[in-house]
């Protein structure tokens, strides 16, 4: 092909792109108005760490999507043809509308299971999408076939990417973005091996996954997830996931080996295989839901969510390309099979003592400077009587102006400061919701007082932690069977009393220093 062709081609794929972003981001808003007639939202409670009562209807955007890339490659894109995967519908529809059910009336397992094994089959005897081989993943030996257990294991296959997606569905934006590195992955292979059909569908994927994410993800302006994907879209989600990379790792003519498919999806493989692994140690179901996924224990490590998601989109990305380098360079395949295994031994044995894990994650947190999800607002401490005056108009200074702040004078009634005298200390709680934009403000606001006061040795800058069970390790994450010690010594234990509070407002302070003087003396 000419280089006037293939710019023809990059147009009409980037076009195609926008297209469906545009279309599932259109779907979701009217996706909206249909959650809203028949009540389908996640509300709070369990072990869900959202606060508000959130729509489910991410699936909405990717079952349409899904729909209209057949059209508009047929319509607009003649180059192009996707006649091939239109097998690929009818197990669409079929989970999106069993996700959708699921959401409405909370179907048990069990027919989701059914349903999910009966679409797998659909997909290997419609559409002709089997995993037939492992390809060579033992060393010496030719490559593994798995003859009349072909079927079942894709069906087994098939289920657990499906609910892969599910469980890693955890926080705003995860599932969304981790799935799009991967779709955006197999493209790269999709091209690189000519198959144009279905690096068409990945394109048209990653615009439709890209939509949802707009109303997912966390970023300036959207402190929160307005939608959820919901069981109709992580259902579907899922079953794309494993037809494409189970097409694209079969056949004589296939674009990638099957160990490099599992490296392409490896962050939600390990975490869900990780953690119901850990659930049979334990002596548990492995259907039983709890907060020991990696972005669960990410979080309770003061991670923000922006930040959890970060880290696992860039662990998907060098997870993945280890996997493309390996094919491109023709490692063997055992080999990389093999380093698969050792990083999933290394991930399993991390998360199965959570214990020792999160205090460690706390630490690389602080070592990254990464502004921590527990903030509630800022600390100054500990100072004499004499002082507050002073010490309240330079705290007030660092404040950058962009937020709302309620600034609140304590007395400490600890003798071991100052010479056995009474000392006192400042809290600024921000005033509005602590979304992930205001945590990183919290932060750099704390490092504009603390440059204020660099040269006040005696004083305590630093962010005010809530006090909760979900943040004392010696509570969360205690070793089973062990009792937790508490600290000898507990600053957060001695007595404060509130002796004067003011409000600082877009960069104005409002406050009487008569008031405060006098608040201060009397104290």
């Amino acid at each position: 092909m000419n280089s006037a062709g293939s710019l023809e081609v990059v147009v009409d794929l980037v076009v195609l792109g926008t297209l469906c972003l545009l279309i599932s981001g259109v779907a979701i808003r009217l996706g909206l108005v249909f959650a809203d007639h028949f009540g389908i939202a996640d509300r709070p409670g369990g072990h869900k760490q959202h606060q508000t009562v959130t729509p489910f209807v991410g699936g909405f955007g990717l079952i349409s999507v899904v729909v209209a890339a057949f059209l508009l490659v047929e319509l607009f894109f003649h180059s192009f043809s996707l006649r091939p995967l239109q097998g690929i519908l009818v197990g669409a529809l079929a989970l999106f509308l069993t996700g959708l059910a699921d959401d409405i009336w909370h179907l048990s397992f069990k027919p989701r299971f059914v349903v999910q094994a009966l679409v797998a089959l659909s997909m290997v005897y419609a559409g002709g999408v089997e995993l037939v081989s492992l390809g060579r993943i033992l060393p010496g030996l030719a490559e593994v076939e798995l003859g009349p257990l072909a079927v079942p294991v894709t069906i087994f296959a098939t289920i657990g990417l499906i609910n892969a997606v599910n469980m890693i569905d955890g926080i705003d934006g995860l599932s969304g973005s981790v799935s799009l590195v991967s779709l955006a992955l197999a493209a790269i292979v999709a091209h690189s091996a000519g198959d144009v059909a279905y690096m068409v569908f990945l394109v048209a994927l990653i615009g439709g996954v890209a939509g949802f994410l707009y109303y997912n993800l966390r970023y300036p302006g959207n402190g929160r997830a307005r939608v959820f994907l919901g069981d109709n879209g992580s259902m579907l989600l899922g079953f794309l996931v494993a037809w494409l990379f189970i097409a694209l790792s079969q056949g004589k003519q296939a674009a990638m080996t099957p160990v490099t498919a599992l490296w392409l999806f490896a962050l939600p493989l390990m975490d869900t295989v990780g953690v119901m692994l850990r659930r049979i140690w334990l002596g548990k179901s492995p259907f039983r839901p709890d907060r020991h996924h990696l972005h669960h224990l990410l979080v309770r490590a003061g991670f923000r969510v922006c930040d959890v998601v970060a880290i696992a989109v860039f662990s998907q990305v060098a997870l993945g390309l280890i996997g493309i380098v390996g094919l491109w360079l023709d490692v063997p395949e055992w080999i990389m099979f093999a380093l698969f295994l050792l990083v999933f031994a290394g991930y399993f044995l991390a998360i199965l003592r959570p214990w020792r894990l999160v205090p460690a994650l706390r630490r690389l947190g602080r070592t990254l400077r990464l502004p921590s999800g527990d903030a509630r607002g800022i600390f100054v401490g500990y100072f004499a009587q004499e002082r507050c005056a002073e010490l309240l108009d330079t705290v007030c200074a660092g404040l950058a102006g962009s937020y709302d702040y309620q600034i609140q004078l304590y007395r400490v009634d600890d003798r071991r400061h100052a010479n056995g005298r009474n000392v006192y200390c400042v809290v600024l709680v921000p005033v509005g919701s602590g979304n992930d934009h205001l945590i990183g403000k919290i932060n750099s606001d704390t490092s504009a007082i603390r440059r204020r006061l660099f040269d006040d040795a005696g004083l305590d800058v630093r962010l005010f932690i809530q006090r909760s069970s979900t943040n004392d390790r010696r509570v969360a994450y205690s070793r089973p069977g062990v009792k937790s010690n508490q600290r000898r010594a507990d600053r957060r234990g001695v007595e404060r009393t509130l002796i004067y509070s003011m409000e600082r407002a877009r960069g104005r302070v409002y406050r009487d220093p008569v008031a405060c003087a006098t608040s201060v003396t009397s104290a």
